[in-house]
């Protein structure tokens, strides 16, 4: 149960968070990614704001036996750059700048404004399938072509 009301409350504080900073506008993202252009630098603030906690959460995670609500840590297992990791950045990017939103902000959009956030919705999971279905199918079968252990 109190891993439950923690993850509400980081919910919420998140949605809420994403809500009054900006990041829920498409045309308030877009103005900051258009660098070239009418560029809006305030979103740095809100990404500043946001790494500042993170780094402080890394300097402190090691010295921590497990965190408050769990019994041990999640933490990501890759450490390497690779084509996968890439090709996910280059597509997230675009979609970033196409959409003007990211999962977080697309997820909070549904209450705030339904209608554009589904469609962005609808078209993340779709993604996240279509990327299940070819990790399964093409990316093993191109990694043993090329010899590699992408797989």
């Amino acid at each position: 149960m109190k891993q439950i009301g923690i993850a509400l409350l980081s919910g919420a504080l998140f949605g809420a968070g994403l809500t009054y900073s900006g990041m829920t506008d498409p045309a308030k993202v877009r103005g900051f990614l258009d660098v070239f252009g009418a560029w809006n630098p305030a979103l740095i603030f809100v990404m500043g704001g946001a790494m500042l906690p993170m780094l402080l959460a890394w300097r402190l995670q090691p010295r921590l036996n497990a965190p408050l609500a769990s019994e041990r840590f999640s933490l990501p297992g890759a450490r390497r750059i690779d084509g996968k990791l890439l090709g996910g950045a280059v597509l997230f990017g675009i979609g970033w700048g196409v959409a003007g939103l990211c999962p977080g902000p697309g997820l909070t959009d549904l209450a705030l404004a339904p209608r554009r956030a589904a469609t962005f919705v609808l078209a993340m999971l779709a993604g996240m399938a279509l990327f299940r279905f070819t990790s399964r199918q093409i990316i093993p079968q191109a990694a043993k072509m090329l010899g590699t252990d992408e797989g």
